[in-house]
């Protein structure tokens, strides 16, 4: 090899590489200077390509009569495909919206003038839902009681401007019967229902893109690599990121905190640092912690909550100090709904010397993300929570931190070059994916991000806040019911339990009915304990969800206390 060794990283252990080099190695293999796999090379070697290698994908054949049915076009990486932005009902502007604030980590966009009124929606699936929970006509009558209070009045309530019809007509189980009722999905802050466009591309994916990226020249791996790393910059555009380099694709919320975790963690910190968590995290942002602490022998912080289940933001900042390391908060309890100012959140920790990860697998499908405004290095979010396809998620890994975040799983893709003696990794994200990767499900959560943009984040916040604040005190004037969670702030979570009968009992009594909700712990043990509780019911709404929805769920739960 004609290259000297590569200098190696103290902190990490890697080899410093950079993308220049890399590209060096690899002009190298496809030049000569290194041995190609040949007779006598092990079975399955190929040379390793640039990422976004392999034939041109303008060399595809276009879309139209003579072209497959299903076949969409694949853009070039990080343009993304042209989508319709009109969908019936969700093109006039909102007015009465809250004004963006520090809770949202980021603002609001508003409708552009130019965009077409009513517009079609351009798929024939998109039509009004008939049935007992369609009615979309007038503002519900407010109520004067409940922990919240009355729902606030608006000059245009969303009911005036949001088609709910049109949005469930993409969603197939909507239509699904439970115990002979129509199902009520009201399990949102666990998963999502996906969409017909969702479903279709990652339908369409298999049919005609299918193929392993990145290592080979023929068309089928342009095609799939192409629509992989546009997904990838459809990630980072959604999450307003500067590069797409730093996202990385993981299967999840869980397996992000991991990386960071084992990664970033196991490379950075040591006796009696610390780690500042609050009381509202879901466990996957606790163990991975508690592992990391075991190894290094740092030790976790915890910021407290009041009893409405709301973050000490004194305390918080009180706790930071020279000794933090990391601070990795959520911007969504998953419990109790609470939203915490992360933006603020971060800027202290940063002040005070920290990294800072902001847990995002609850946020994203409610609440608009600007990452440039959001100073944090790490966030993390999953697919399923915004109607796009399990076991696929991402971390952002900002660009300053790369060099303190080892690569944590070996293997393909990850590789620039190996001998026996040592590997040199490619640079971010290749350096965090080993192995082939979940690549139709990559290119389903795109879609997903696009199905989101083309209703906007901002009618999705406005509409659910509508149905929140019109469902909170309904169910708090039950008998019985207590609320957990009051925060000020709150995404469209509602838990509560009801006197005399556990969360579970409840939560099979409102399946009869067609009712799907969480009961349990939900993952986020400690949370429940400071407020006294070990399990609660949670009904978490979505878009899709409507006002004679939430009617239905009020007069079950009402039948059940009464019984």
């Amino acid at each position: 090899m004609s290259h000297h060794e590569p200098p190696i990283n103290p902190a990490s252990g890697d080899y410093i590489v950079s993308a220049e080099q890399v590209a060096q190695i690899a002009n190298e293999l496809f030049a000569g200077s290194l041995p190609l796999p040949g007779p006598d090379s092990p079975p399955g070697v190929v040379p390793v390509a640039p990422r976004g290698g392999g034939a041109s994908v303008g060399s595809a054949p276009a879309v139209g009569a003579g072209a497959p049915p299903g076949v969409v076009p694949v853009a070039p990486r990080g343009g993304g495909v042209s989508a319709p932005t009109g969908i019936p009902g969700l093109d006039a502007p909102l007015t009465g919206l809250a004004p963006p604030n520090r809770y949202l980590g980021g603002s609001l966009p508003q409708p552009s003038p130019s965009a077409g009124s009513h517009a079609p929606h351009g798929a024939p699936y998109a039509v009004p839902v008939e049935g007992p929970y369609a009615r979309t006509a007038t503002r519900p009558p407010q109520v004067p009681t409940g922990t919240f209070g009355p729902a606030p009045v608006s000059d245009v309530s969303t009911r005036d401007t949001f088609d709910v019809g049109s949005v469930r007509g993409d969603f197939p189980i909507l239509s699904e019967q439970v115990n002979g009722h129509p199902l009520i999905w009201f399990d949102n802050a666990a998963t999502t229902q996906k969409p017909r466009p969702v479903i279709e591309r990652i339908s369409a994916f298999y049919e005609h893109e299918n193929s392993n990226i990145h290592r080979a020249a023929h068309e089928l791996a342009a095609r799939a690599t192409d629509a992989y790393e546009d997904a990838r910059s459809t990630v980072q555009r959604f999450l307003g990121a500067a590069r797409s380099e730093e996202i990385t694709f993981t299967r999840g919320t869980t397996e992000a905190i991991n990386l960071v975790a084992q990664s970033w963690g196991r490379a950075n910190l040591g006796p009696g640092d610390e780690i500042l968590l609050t009381n509202l995290e879901h466990h996957a942002n606790i163990v991975p912690w508690q592992m990391v602490a075991d190894r290094t022998g740092a030790r976790i912080v915890v910021a407290p909550v009041d009893n409405r289940g709301q973050l000490d933001e004194q305390r918080f900042g009180e706790l930071l100090n020279s000794r933090t390391k990391i601070a990795a908060f959520t911007q969504v309890a998953n419990a109790t709904g609470t939203v915490n100012p992360v933006v603020s959140m971060a800027q202290m920790a940063r002040r005070a010397g920290a990294r800072v990860l902001v847990d995002g697998a609850q946020s994203v499908p409610h609440l608009a993300v600007d990452l440039s405004e959001l100073d944090a290095d790490f966030f993390v979010f999953s697919g399923h929570k915004i109607f796009g396809p399990t076991g696929i998620g991402a971390v952002f890994i900002r660009e300053r931190v790369w060099d303190e975040t080892p690569a944590w799983q070996g293997g393909g893709n990850m590789i620039a070059d190996v001998t026996f003696e040592r590997s040199i990794y490619q640079p971010p994200p290749n350096k965090y994916e080993a192995g082939t990767g979940n690549i139709a499900d990559a290119v389903g959560l795109a879609e997903a991000l696009r199905y989101v943009e083309r209703i906007g984040l901002h009618r999705i916040a406005a509409y659910e806040h509508d149905l929140l604040e019109y469902a909170t005190p309904r169910l708090a004037a039950i008998p019985g019911v207590t609320l957990v969670g009051t925060a000020e702030h709150k995404a469209s979570v509602l838990s509560f339990v009801l006197a005399g009968h556990e969360p579970h009992e409840v939560g099979t009594a409102l399946n009869e009915k067609g009712i799907a909700v969480r009961a349990g712990h939900h993952c986020a043990q400690p949370i429940l304990r400071r407020l006294g509780y070990e399990a609660t019911v949670r009904p978490s709404f979505a878009f899709y969800n409507t006002y004679d929805e939430i009617d239905f769920f009020i007069e079950t739960v009402r039948q059940i206390a009464g019984a």
